[in-house]
């Protein structure tokens, strides 16, 4: 049986998928993605967000840095990224909690990592040397 293409306009049969028009799929792009989901989906990724989010106050730290107190949407982020640098997946001074727009931004490269890393250094020296 065949049948008129919507995409082309031809006549094809009708198990047969027209590409016209149609975005490649850029397979490194996919096979990063993919790369990524398995290394967050561990519970020990999960249990070392949840730490690190409690040890941040589930507050987003730029924000808290500017004087603001922000807990809406707060994502645990990696400084450097897992692609970059797998080995630092759960390494403290990597992982920062940030609100849904300094995500993006950090994730952008329009927050310097310094200054990421600066603020995770702090909050773990909050850690372990807890004010009286």
């Amino acid at each position: 049986m065949y049948k008129s293409c919507s995409r082309c306009g031809r006549v094809h049969d009708i198990n047969y998928k027209c590409n016209v028009g149609r975005k490649p799929i850029d397979w490194k792009k996919y096979n990063r993605k993919r790369e990524y989901y398995k290394l967050i989906n561990t519970d020990e990724w999960h249990k070392k967000s949840e730490e690190i989010r409690k040890a941040s106050r589930y507050l987003c730290a730029v924000c808290e840095d500017e004087g603001r107190y922000n807990y809406k949407d707060v994502e645990v982020h990696h400084i450097y990224k897992l692609i970059e640098k797998p080995e630092l997946k759960l390494n403290n001074f990597n992982l920062i909690c940030l609100c849904k727009e300094h995500h993006k931004l950090a994730d952008n490269d329009f927050i310097d990592k310094s200054y990421l890393l600066e603020l995770a250094k702090k909050r773990e020296e909050m850690r372990t040397n807890p004010p009286n």
